[in-house]
């Protein structure tokens, strides 16, 4: 339909004032962020001064559904509101964390082991903002392991887990009160290791974080006790201070659960790349005709192979266990073939509702969830 001339200029004139409501209130709002900004900051001091951590579950949801709750009062959608609130919330927290309370009274010096590698990198960035004196420790440092090491509050293991056993086994003797920690994504291992090599205080942590996040807020680590809990204690409140989220699993437990939701992930999204690399795939056309839900998918799937593959190979071959588990996936998935090549229906509709009975209410909560974050995948859709 064509629009004439006269009909542009008509509606041009009962849009311009329009127009500038929108940019006055838009203005308005820039305010009121920077407003919100200097505010949040002077909550970071104060939480520093306290050694409070940076990340408060219960207070963001009380703020959360209280907000909500004002939206539909007032005829907005609760869910616009969430969505701008956690935006906002999420970039408070980044200008919150430029520098941290100690938590060890007296401070310290901390040893990272491995400290030059992209995940070693971040936690010396943590570890000298909150006033720590911090020093690496390379292979090519290792004549001065003793002594680097002689004065450290806190040894922490930052190498690939093909090593870690064994440097570990090379570590000099540490001071009685230091803590011998590892960030490795194998726990049982690594910490059976450092409770023979050392006689003091040992932690195994696992951040189930990579290196390319900007902060640690909301982010999983897993805490398996070693010895000597009430000398470590520090370091585990240090950790809620930079806003972690602390969760307490037997070493054992821990990697039994790294298969599913590491090797097995990993190995699946490998699988499902060489595919599509051996099908010589489109990828730029898969991605113009992708739905968001699926532009996602191939987005979790080409982050994979944006990393190191040694990290991601390690993973996978770190435990025996895992071969096991993906010969009983491969088995399933077979099954599940073969009910598709025989155009089982009934049988596959029967195979979709174990998947049902076994997901229960979460299948609900993940619906929302992940409706949540397709809505963003398809706002940020360029």
């Amino acid at each position: 339909m064509t629009i004439s001339t006269s009909a542009q200029a008509a509606s041009a004139a009962e849009l311009a004032p329009l127009r500038q409501q929108i940019d006055a209130i838009d203005t308005q709002l820039v305010q009121l962020l920077a407003a919100r900004a200097k505010v949040t900051a002077q909550v970071g001091q104060v939480k520093q001064q306290y050694a409070l951590p940076l990340y408060v579950p219960e207070r963001e949801k009380a703020l959360l559904e209280a907000r909500r709750a004002q939206a539909e009062t007032v005829g907005v959608s609760p869910e616009l509101v969430e969505d701008v609130l956690r935006r906002v919330m999420r970039e408070s927290y980044s200008t919150q964390e430029t520098g941290f309370v100690c938590c060890r009274e007296g401070g310290g010096k901390v040893v990272v082991v491995g400290g030059r590698g992209a995940l070693g990198q971040r936690f010396v960035s943590l570890f000298q903002r909150s006033g720590f004196v911090v020093s690496v420790l390379e292979q090519t440092d290792w004549p001065q392991a003793a002594e680097i090491c002689a004065d450290a509050s806190l040894v922490l293991l930052a190498v690939p887990i093909a090593v870690t056993e064994q440097v570990i086994r090379q570590l000099p003797t540490l001071p009685a009160n230091c803590i011998l920690a590892d960030i490795t994504s194998i726990k049982a291992a690594p910490l059976a290791a450092m409770l023979q090599q050392h006689a003091g205080p040992v932690l195994g942590l696992h951040p189930m974080f990579g290196p390319d996040i900007s902060n640690i807020v909301k982010q999983v680590v897993v805490v398996c006790h070693g010895r000597a809990a009430e000398q470590y204690q520090w370091l585990l409140q240090q950790f809620s201070v930079w806003g972690a989220v602390l969760t307490e699993k037997d070493a054992r437990q821990h990697d039994e659960l790294m298969q599913l939701i590491q090797a097995m992930r990993h190995f699946s999204s490998l699988v499902y790349g060489v595919h599509l690399a051996e099908e010589q795939a489109d990828l730029p056309q898969l991605l113009e005709l992708s739905s968001p839900i699926y532009r996602l998918e191939l987005a979790m799937v080409g982050r994979l192979f944006a990393q190191n593959a040694e990290l991601y190979a390690d993973i996978m071959l770190s435990s025996v266990a895992v071969t096991g588990l993906l010969q009983r996936y491969q088995h399933r998935f077979n099954q599940l073939s073969h009910l598709l090549a025989a155009r089982d229906k009934a049988g596959l509709m029967a195979e979709f509702a174990k998947g049902q009975q076994f997901f229960g209410p979460l299948a609900s909560q993940f619906l929302q969830e992940s409706r949540r974050l397709l809505q963003k995948a398809a706002d940020e859709r360029s």
